[in-house]
Protein backbone atom coordinates (compact mmCIF):
# COMPACT_ATOMS: atom_id res chain seq x y z
CA UNK A 1 0.00 0.00 0.00
CA UNK A 2 1.49 3.24 -1.25
CA UNK A 3 2.49 5.55 1.45
CA UNK A 4 -0.24 8.75 2.30
CA UNK A 5 1.30 11.84 3.39
CA UNK A 6 -0.96 12.83 6.56
CA UNK A 7 -2.56 16.31 6.17
CA UNK A 8 -1.73 19.71 7.61
CA UNK A 9 -3.50 20.36 10.99
CA UNK A 10 -7.11 22.62 10.85
CA UNK A 11 -6.69 25.93 12.22
CA UNK A 12 -9.06 24.60 15.16
CA UNK A 13 -6.59 21.81 15.58
CA UNK A 14 -3.53 24.10 15.45
CA UNK A 15 -5.19 26.44 17.72
CA UNK A 16 -5.81 23.43 20.42
CA UNK A 17 -2.37 21.87 19.82
CA UNK A 18 -0.32 25.64 20.32
CA UNK A 19 -3.01 26.53 23.52
CA UNK A 20 -1.76 22.90 24.91
CA UNK A 21 1.71 24.09 24.42
CA UNK A 22 1.69 27.01 26.07
CA UNK A 23 -0.24 25.36 28.78
CA UNK A 24 3.13 23.04 29.54
CA UNK A 25 4.76 26.07 32.14
CA UNK A 26 1.15 27.09 33.44
CA UNK A 27 0.72 23.36 34.37
CA UNK A 28 4.27 22.90 35.97
CA UNK A 29 3.91 25.69 38.12
CA UNK A 30 0.25 25.89 39.41
CA UNK A 31 -0.12 22.47 39.89
CA UNK A 32 2.84 21.74 42.20
CA UNK A 33 1.40 24.39 44.61
CA UNK A 34 -0.83 21.96 46.65
CA UNK A 35 1.89 19.62 46.81
CA UNK A 36 4.48 22.13 48.79
CA UNK A 37 3.18 21.27 52.42
CA UNK A 38 3.55 17.78 51.70
CA UNK A 39 7.12 17.76 49.65
CA UNK A 40 8.83 20.26 52.66
CA UNK A 41 6.80 17.71 55.58
CA UNK A 42 8.51 14.78 53.56
CA UNK A 43 12.16 16.07 52.03
CA UNK A 44 12.34 19.14 54.48
CA UNK A 45 10.76 19.47 57.86
CA UNK A 46 13.45 21.41 59.10
CA UNK A 47 13.18 24.24 57.06
CA UNK A 48 10.07 23.75 54.96
CA UNK A 49 10.49 27.02 53.18
CA UNK A 50 13.22 25.02 51.00
CA UNK A 51 10.07 23.67 49.56
CA UNK A 52 8.79 27.08 47.40
CA UNK A 53 12.41 26.38 45.47
CA UNK A 54 10.29 24.12 43.73
CA UNK A 55 8.72 26.91 41.55
CA UNK A 56 11.22 29.58 41.75
CA UNK A 57 13.73 27.25 40.06
CA UNK A 58 11.90 26.29 37.34
CA UNK A 59 11.15 29.74 36.54
CA UNK A 60 14.58 30.16 36.57
CA UNK A 61 15.43 27.15 34.45
CA UNK A 62 11.77 28.43 31.87
CA UNK A 63 14.39 31.90 31.64
CA UNK A 64 17.29 30.08 30.92
CA UNK A 65 15.74 28.23 28.39
CA UNK A 66 14.07 30.54 26.65
CA UNK A 67 17.63 33.19 25.91
CA UNK A 68 18.54 29.64 23.86
CA UNK A 69 15.54 28.17 22.44
CA UNK A 70 14.18 30.98 20.10
CA UNK A 71 17.83 31.29 18.17
CA UNK A 72 18.32 27.57 18.32
CA UNK A 73 14.52 27.21 16.50
CA UNK A 74 15.43 29.66 13.77
CA UNK A 75 18.75 27.82 12.94
CA UNK A 76 17.61 23.86 12.91
CA UNK A 77 14.16 24.27 12.80
CA UNK A 78 10.71 24.54 15.21
CA UNK A 79 9.64 20.65 15.36
CA UNK A 80 13.47 19.15 16.44
CA UNK A 81 14.08 22.47 18.94
CA UNK A 82 10.43 21.62 19.86
CA UNK A 83 10.88 17.49 20.74
CA UNK A 84 14.17 18.17 22.28
CA UNK A 85 12.55 20.65 25.33
CA UNK A 86 9.75 18.39 25.46
CA UNK A 87 12.27 15.20 25.76
CA UNK A 88 14.29 17.06 28.58
CA UNK A 89 11.07 18.38 30.10
CA UNK A 90 9.75 15.20 30.45
CA UNK A 91 13.10 12.95 31.34
CA UNK A 92 13.35 15.58 34.02
CA UNK A 93 10.11 14.81 35.41
CA UNK A 94 10.66 11.21 35.59
CA UNK A 95 14.03 11.39 37.31
CA UNK A 96 12.03 14.01 39.48
CA UNK A 97 9.45 11.15 40.49
CA UNK A 98 12.38 8.68 41.30
CA UNK A 99 14.29 11.31 43.53
CA UNK A 100 14.41 10.99 47.43
CA UNK A 101 15.54 14.17 48.00
CA UNK A 102 14.94 17.67 47.92
CA UNK A 103 17.83 18.66 46.32
CA UNK A 104 17.62 16.30 43.37
CA UNK A 105 14.37 17.33 42.50
CA UNK A 106 15.43 21.16 42.43
CA UNK A 107 17.69 20.21 40.11
CA UNK A 108 15.31 18.06 38.06
CA UNK A 109 13.06 20.70 38.11
CA UNK A 110 15.76 23.41 36.88
CA UNK A 111 15.67 21.37 33.98
CA UNK A 112 12.68 20.85 33.76
CA UNK A 113 12.05 24.97 33.50
CA UNK A 114 14.78 24.74 30.29
CA UNK A 115 13.12 21.86 28.72
CA UNK A 116 9.44 23.68 29.41
CA UNK A 117 11.07 26.99 27.66
CA UNK A 118 11.25 25.14 24.12
CA UNK A 119 7.09 24.19 23.72
CA UNK A 120 6.56 28.12 24.91
CA UNK A 121 8.81 29.86 22.55
CA UNK A 122 8.55 27.87 19.76
CA UNK A 123 4.61 27.84 19.50
CA UNK A 124 4.78 31.78 19.21
CA UNK A 125 7.21 31.35 16.59
CA UNK A 126 4.97 28.28 14.57
CA UNK A 127 1.81 30.79 14.83
CA UNK A 128 4.10 33.81 13.33
CA UNK A 129 5.73 31.09 10.56
CA UNK A 130 1.98 30.52 9.60
CA UNK A 131 0.28 33.96 10.36
CA UNK A 132 0.56 37.24 10.00
CA UNK A 133 -1.16 40.77 10.72
CA UNK A 134 -4.99 40.39 12.01
CA UNK A 135 -4.88 36.77 11.44
CA UNK A 136 -1.89 36.35 13.16
CA UNK A 137 -3.37 38.64 16.43
CA UNK A 138 -6.76 35.92 15.91
CA UNK A 139 -5.19 32.82 16.16
CA UNK A 140 -3.17 34.51 19.45
CA UNK A 141 -5.76 35.51 20.77
CA UNK A 142 -7.98 32.03 20.49
CA UNK A 143 -4.85 30.59 21.55
CA UNK A 144 -4.45 33.10 25.34
CA UNK A 145 -8.33 32.15 25.75
CA UNK A 146 -7.90 28.55 25.94
CA UNK A 147 -4.59 28.97 27.83
CA UNK A 148 -5.58 31.01 30.28
CA UNK A 149 -8.31 28.24 31.81
CA UNK A 150 -5.09 25.97 32.81
CA UNK A 151 -3.72 28.34 35.76
CA UNK A 152 -7.39 28.30 36.52
CA UNK A 153 -8.02 24.39 37.53
CA UNK A 154 -4.26 23.52 37.31
CA UNK A 155 -3.83 23.47 41.12
CA UNK A 156 -7.24 21.60 41.28
CA UNK A 157 -5.96 18.50 39.41
CA UNK A 158 -2.43 19.12 41.77
CA UNK A 159 -5.03 18.33 44.37
CA UNK A 160 -7.18 15.64 42.68
CA UNK A 161 -3.69 13.78 42.17
CA UNK A 162 -2.12 13.83 45.69
CA UNK A 163 -5.50 12.82 46.52
CA UNK A 164 -5.72 9.69 44.06
CA UNK A 165 -1.92 8.94 44.61
CA UNK A 166 0.47 11.41 46.41
CA UNK A 167 2.54 14.24 45.39
CA UNK A 168 5.30 11.92 43.46
CA UNK A 169 2.13 10.96 40.74
CA UNK A 170 2.55 14.98 39.93
CA UNK A 171 5.73 14.50 38.37
CA UNK A 172 4.27 11.98 36.28
CA UNK A 173 1.74 13.99 34.99
CA UNK A 174 4.22 16.70 34.03
CA UNK A 175 6.08 13.57 31.94
CA UNK A 176 2.25 12.37 30.41
CA UNK A 177 1.39 15.67 29.21
CA UNK A 178 4.89 15.96 27.38
CA UNK A 179 4.39 12.80 25.78
CA UNK A 180 1.21 13.55 24.58
CA UNK A 181 2.20 17.53 22.80
CA UNK A 182 5.43 14.97 21.43
CA UNK A 183 3.03 12.27 19.92
CA UNK A 184 0.58 15.24 19.03
CA UNK A 185 3.03 17.36 17.25
CA UNK A 186 5.48 15.08 15.56
CA UNK A 187 2.37 12.67 13.91
CA UNK A 188 0.25 16.10 13.12
CA UNK A 189 2.05 19.43 12.33
CA UNK A 190 4.64 19.70 9.57
CA UNK A 191 7.71 21.48 10.03
CA UNK A 192 6.45 25.32 9.62
CA UNK A 193 9.80 26.68 8.66
CA UNK A 194 11.51 25.68 5.44
CA UNK A 195 15.58 25.00 5.37
CA UNK A 196 16.13 28.05 3.34
CA UNK A 197 14.56 30.54 5.43
CA UNK A 198 16.37 29.47 8.40
CA UNK A 199 19.09 31.66 9.67
CA UNK A 200 22.27 30.37 10.93
CA UNK A 201 23.22 30.75 14.71
CA UNK A 202 25.78 32.87 15.05
CA UNK A 203 27.24 34.26 18.22
CA UNK A 204 28.18 37.81 16.64
CA UNK A 205 24.65 38.29 15.85
CA UNK A 206 23.86 37.75 18.84
CA UNK A 207 26.23 39.89 20.40
CA UNK A 208 25.59 42.57 18.38
CA UNK A 209 21.54 42.55 19.40
CA UNK A 210 22.65 42.97 22.33
CA UNK A 211 24.72 46.23 22.29
CA UNK A 212 21.89 47.48 20.30
CA UNK A 213 19.18 46.76 23.04
CA UNK A 214 21.36 47.90 25.78
CA UNK A 215 22.23 51.25 23.72
CA UNK A 216 18.28 52.04 23.43
CA UNK A 217 16.78 53.92 26.69
CA UNK A 218 13.11 52.86 25.82
CA UNK A 219 14.05 49.04 25.56
CA UNK A 220 16.40 48.82 28.72
CA UNK A 221 14.11 51.20 30.58
CA UNK A 222 11.24 49.26 29.66
CA UNK A 223 12.85 45.95 30.20
CA UNK A 224 13.56 47.52 33.74
CA UNK A 225 10.08 48.37 34.39
CA UNK A 226 9.33 44.63 32.95
CA UNK A 227 11.40 42.66 35.42
CA UNK A 228 9.76 44.62 38.60
CA UNK A 229 6.34 43.71 37.57
CA UNK A 230 6.96 40.46 36.31
CA UNK A 231 8.59 40.17 39.85
CA UNK A 232 5.58 40.90 41.67
CA UNK A 233 3.62 37.97 39.99
CA UNK A 234 6.25 35.43 40.94
CA UNK A 235 6.36 36.46 44.54
CA UNK A 236 2.68 36.12 44.57
CA UNK A 237 2.93 32.63 43.13
CA UNK A 238 6.01 31.87 45.06
CA UNK A 239 4.12 32.62 48.45
CA UNK A 240 0.52 31.96 47.71
CA UNK A 241 -0.06 28.17 49.02
CA UNK A 242 1.91 28.99 52.06
CA UNK A 243 0.36 32.35 52.87
CA UNK A 244 -3.60 30.13 52.34
CA UNK A 245 -1.68 27.05 54.07
CA UNK A 246 -0.17 28.68 57.03
CA UNK A 247 -1.35 32.34 57.81
CA UNK A 248 -5.28 31.54 56.88
CA UNK A 249 -5.32 28.20 57.20
CA UNK A 250 -6.95 27.77 54.64
CA UNK A 251 -5.00 24.88 52.43
CA UNK A 252 -7.75 22.40 51.59
CA UNK A 253 -9.96 25.41 50.06
CA UNK A 254 -6.82 27.38 48.19
CA UNK A 255 -7.32 25.18 44.91
CA UNK A 256 -10.75 26.94 44.81
CA UNK A 257 -10.30 30.72 45.87
CA UNK A 258 -6.77 30.26 43.21
CA UNK A 259 -9.34 28.71 40.48
CA UNK A 260 -11.79 32.07 41.21
CA UNK A 261 -9.31 34.79 41.10
CA UNK A 262 -7.48 33.13 38.51
CA UNK A 263 -10.83 33.08 35.78
CA UNK A 264 -12.07 36.50 37.36
CA UNK A 265 -8.61 38.02 36.48
CA UNK A 266 -8.74 36.78 32.40
CA UNK A 267 -10.96 40.30 32.17
CA UNK A 268 -7.46 41.79 32.34
CA UNK A 269 -6.64 41.07 28.91
CA UNK A 270 -10.44 42.16 27.71
CA UNK A 271 -10.02 45.87 29.49
CA UNK A 272 -6.89 46.21 27.77
CA UNK A 273 -7.59 45.46 24.81
CA UNK A 274 -10.18 48.41 25.45
CA UNK A 275 -8.30 51.04 26.51
CA UNK A 276 -4.99 50.51 25.06
CA UNK A 277 -5.42 52.02 21.31
CA UNK A 278 -7.89 55.08 23.39
CA UNK A 279 -4.49 55.49 25.92
CA UNK A 280 -1.79 54.09 24.69
CA UNK A 281 0.64 51.44 25.85
CA UNK A 282 2.61 53.95 28.42
CA UNK A 283 -0.11 55.31 29.98
CA UNK A 284 -2.34 51.94 30.54
CA UNK A 285 1.58 50.97 32.21
CA UNK A 286 2.09 53.74 34.85
CA UNK A 287 -1.68 54.49 35.70
CA UNK A 288 -2.63 50.43 36.49
CA UNK A 289 1.06 50.41 38.36
CA UNK A 290 0.33 53.43 39.95
CA UNK A 291 -3.24 52.38 41.30
CA UNK A 292 -1.19 48.69 42.19
CA UNK A 293 1.03 50.69 44.22
CA UNK A 294 -1.94 52.49 45.77
CA UNK A 295 -3.95 49.11 46.41
CA UNK A 296 -0.22 47.52 47.60
CA UNK A 297 -0.16 50.51 50.21
CA UNK A 298 -3.59 49.70 51.23
CA UNK A 299 -2.71 46.19 52.00
CA UNK A 300 0.11 47.11 54.27
CA UNK A 301 -2.10 49.41 56.32
CA UNK A 302 -4.28 46.58 57.00
CA UNK A 303 -1.65 44.06 57.92
CA UNK A 304 -0.28 47.16 60.76
CA UNK A 305 -4.02 46.82 61.66
CA UNK A 306 -4.56 43.21 62.23
CA UNK A 307 -7.53 42.81 61.56
CA UNK A 308 -6.99 39.18 62.27
CA UNK A 309 -9.10 36.43 60.21
CA UNK A 310 -10.80 39.39 58.21
CA UNK A 311 -7.32 39.89 56.90
CA UNK A 312 -7.89 37.18 54.35
CA UNK A 313 -10.73 39.15 52.26
CA UNK A 314 -8.99 42.33 51.74
CA UNK A 315 -5.60 39.59 50.65
CA UNK A 316 -8.55 38.18 48.23
CA UNK A 317 -9.09 41.38 46.64
CA UNK A 318 -5.06 42.03 46.61
CA UNK A 319 -4.28 39.07 44.87
CA UNK A 320 -6.91 39.56 42.13
CA UNK A 321 -5.50 42.99 41.77
CA UNK A 322 -1.80 41.75 41.49
CA UNK A 323 -3.07 39.25 38.84
CA UNK A 324 -5.35 41.88 36.96
CA UNK A 325 -2.40 44.27 36.66
CA UNK A 326 0.20 41.84 35.61
CA UNK A 327 -2.19 41.47 32.81
CA UNK A 328 -2.65 45.17 32.08
CA UNK A 329 0.76 45.69 32.04
CA UNK A 330 3.46 42.82 30.95
CA UNK A 331 1.80 42.70 27.11
CA UNK A 332 2.10 46.54 26.86
CA UNK A 333 5.86 46.73 28.56
CA UNK A 334 6.81 43.63 26.23
CA UNK A 335 5.63 45.45 23.10
CA UNK A 336 7.35 48.63 23.64
CA UNK A 337 10.79 47.44 24.44
CA UNK A 338 10.22 45.51 20.92
CA UNK A 339 8.86 48.53 19.27
CA UNK A 340 12.56 49.71 18.29
CA UNK A 341 13.29 46.30 17.57
CA UNK A 342 10.97 44.99 14.74
CA UNK A 343 14.31 43.93 12.78
CA UNK A 344 15.41 41.74 15.77
CA UNK A 345 12.28 40.80 17.08
CA UNK A 346 13.84 37.13 17.45
CA UNK A 347 16.30 37.23 19.31
CA UNK A 348 15.46 40.45 21.36
CA UNK A 349 12.15 38.79 22.35
CA UNK A 350 14.43 35.50 23.71
CA UNK A 351 16.69 37.94 25.53
CA UNK A 352 13.71 40.31 27.18
CA UNK A 353 11.89 36.69 28.23
CA UNK A 354 14.91 35.64 29.56
CA UNK A 355 16.47 38.48 31.10
CA UNK A 356 13.46 39.42 32.47
CA UNK A 357 12.33 35.92 33.86
CA UNK A 358 15.49 34.66 35.25
CA UNK A 359 15.35 38.13 37.66
CA UNK A 360 12.41 37.97 38.60
CA UNK A 361 12.53 34.20 39.63
CA UNK A 362 15.54 35.04 41.56
CA UNK A 363 13.87 37.99 43.46
CA UNK A 364 10.45 35.93 44.06
CA UNK A 365 12.85 33.27 45.47
CA UNK A 366 14.23 35.52 47.54
CA UNK A 367 11.16 36.68 49.60
CA UNK A 368 10.31 33.10 48.99
CA UNK A 369 12.44 32.16 51.99
CA UNK A 370 12.27 35.26 54.28
CA UNK A 371 8.28 33.86 54.83
CA UNK A 372 7.61 34.11 58.41
CA UNK A 373 4.36 32.99 58.73
CA UNK A 374 2.97 36.43 58.15
CA UNK A 375 1.92 38.18 55.54
CA UNK A 376 3.98 41.08 55.60
CA UNK A 377 7.11 39.40 53.41
CA UNK A 378 5.03 39.27 50.38
CA UNK A 379 3.24 42.50 50.95
CA UNK A 380 6.10 44.85 51.13
CA UNK A 381 7.68 42.82 48.97
CA UNK A 382 5.49 43.48 46.37
CA UNK A 383 4.90 47.09 47.47
CA UNK A 384 8.24 47.39 46.84
CA UNK A 385 8.36 46.19 43.32
CA UNK A 386 5.59 48.08 42.15
CA UNK A 387 6.73 51.89 43.30
CA UNK A 388 10.00 50.68 42.03
CA UNK A 389 7.92 49.60 38.84
CA UNK A 390 6.10 53.10 38.74
CA UNK A 391 9.13 55.22 39.38
CA UNK A 392 10.90 53.54 36.16
CA UNK A 393 8.21 54.40 34.11
CA UNK A 394 8.92 57.94 34.99
CA UNK A 395 12.11 57.87 34.32
CA UNK A 396 11.15 55.85 30.70
CA UNK A 397 8.33 58.86 30.00
CA UNK A 398 11.76 62.00 30.87
CA UNK A 399 14.04 59.67 28.83
CA UNK A 400 11.88 59.58 25.93
CA UNK A 401 11.11 63.39 25.88
CA UNK A 402 14.60 63.92 26.40
CA UNK A 403 15.26 61.77 22.80
CA UNK A 404 12.60 63.31 20.94
CA UNK A 405 13.45 67.03 22.16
Amino acid sequence: MPFVRRSAPSQRELIALIAMMFATIAFSIDAMLPALPNIGAALSPENPNRAQLIIALFILGMGIGTFFTGPLSDAFGRKPILMLGIALYATAAIVAYVSLSLEMILVTRVIMGIGAAAPRVVGVAIVRDLYAGRDMARIMSFVMMIFALVPAFAPLLGTVIIALADWHAIFLAFALFGAVIALWAGMRLPEPLPVEERRPLKLSLIIDALKEMAANPTVRISIWAQCLTLSMLFTMIVLVQPVYDIVFDKAESFPIWFMIIALLSMSASFINSRIVVRLGMRKVVTWSLLGQACVSGVMLLILFADLGALTFYPFLVWQLSIFLIVGLTLGNLNSIALEPLGHIAGIAASVIGAVSTVFSATVGAIIGQMFDGTLFPMVIGIFCAVVLAFLTMLWLDRAERVRDA
